[in-house]
């Protein structure tokens, strides 16, 4: 026998830009979670996170016994919706999918950020990785990352990406470091319009993440020069990595992961961390990521909280090397 969460209370819950699993509250369930969950994205519909979020959210939606609102608040890289769960600080009902853009390089990039990275959340579980890829217009006349770069020393070449910090931008910057090369970044609202443009050849490249840029890759609309992790990805297995093109330095791994606020209990911590673990093992995640290009995330709550530590470390020389600004 089940109660259902009357019609009024649920109109009230939804937002503008959210959508509800329904998954009917199973009467016995322990105190939490007590009413639906608030799962924030960060960044718009379409992307890595949205799609992460709702796989997960569909494979998970029975095992807490009450729904789970899918709320899209988007900007400043990924962190109005983070500050959204920062300040619900105690309120374990609020969860969230951060990053590398909210919680490794925008925290750096930004010269005002609302909320501290560590201290502001509970970092549950690592969600999945992906390589960025260097993509090229199909009448660019190179094929190797070496081509590339004895073309850009010819002439100056600008390449596009989703916006100005994010791991896309940056992985160009460290190519144009390591390779003595001037690359000219040009920021984009969004990674569709980036790819619109490459296509089209009002700039000739961009660095994006390969659950976005793998359709148009496979549909030949766009040429794979090379990609940023440390192994070459099964779903583009002859498409080198950089370091396998000499450029070992060129290695950066966008990461997903499953945060709450801080404060929220212990119990509700393991119960997240639990349910989140397990899930990744399905093979109905293992496949639906795999179509993506996606690895999923083996790191427990310690584990991911090490590497939002680690990553804040790791970036904050580079931007400011480059003199990267947030737009």
């Amino acid at each position: 026998m089940t109660k259902q969460i009357p019609l009024l209370a649920r109109r009230a819950f939804l937002g503008a830009g959210a959508s509800l699993l329904a998954v009917p509250a199973v009467l016995g369930q322990p105190a939490w979670p007590t009413r639906p969950i608030r799962w924030i994205i960060n960044f718009p519909p379409g992307g890595a996170a949205d799609t992460l979020s709702r796989v997960l959210a569909e494979q998970i939606g029975g095992s807490l016994g009450q729904p789970i609102v899918l709320e899209n608040r988007v900007g400043a890289g990924g962190m109005v919706g983070a500050d959204i769960v920062a300040k619900a600080r105690g309120d374990a009902h609020v969860v969230m999918m951060s990053s590398g853009a909210s919680h490794g390089t925008g925290p750096v990039l930004y010269r005002s950020v609302p909320y501290d990275a560590l201290n502001d959340f509970t970092h549950l579980h690592l969600v999945g990785t992906f390589a960025c890829v260097l993509a090229v217009n199909t009448d660019l006349p190179v094929r190797t990352v070496a081509e590339f770069v004895a073309l850009a020393k010819t002439r100056p070449l600008s390449y596009g990406s989703g916006g100005n910090g994010t791991l896309n931008h940056l992985s160009g910057q460290l190519l144009a470091r390591d390779a003595g090369i001037t690359l000219e970044h040009v920021p984009y609202r969004g990674s569709a319009a980036a790819m619109t443009d490459t296509m089209g050849g009002q700039i000739p490249c961009l660095f994006e993440s390969l659950p976005i840029v793998l359709p148009h890759l496979e549909a030949n609309r766009l040429r794979p020069i090379a990609v940023t992790g440390p192994e070459r990805d099964p779903t583009l297995p002859g498409v080198p990595t950089f370091a396998e093109s000499g450029f070992p330095g060129v290695t950066t791994v966008s990461w997903f992961g499953f945060s709450a606020a801080a404060g929220i209990p212990d119990t509700v911590s393991d119960r997240w961390q639990e349910v989140i673990g397990r899930a990744l093992k399905t093979d109905f995640v293992k496949e639906r990521f795999a179509r993506i290009g996606v690895t999923p995330g083996t790191l427990d709550r310690a584990g991911y909280t090490a590497l939002v530590r680690d990553e804040l470390a790791r970036w904050k020389p580079v931007i400011q090397q480059a003199g990267i600004k947030a737009d």
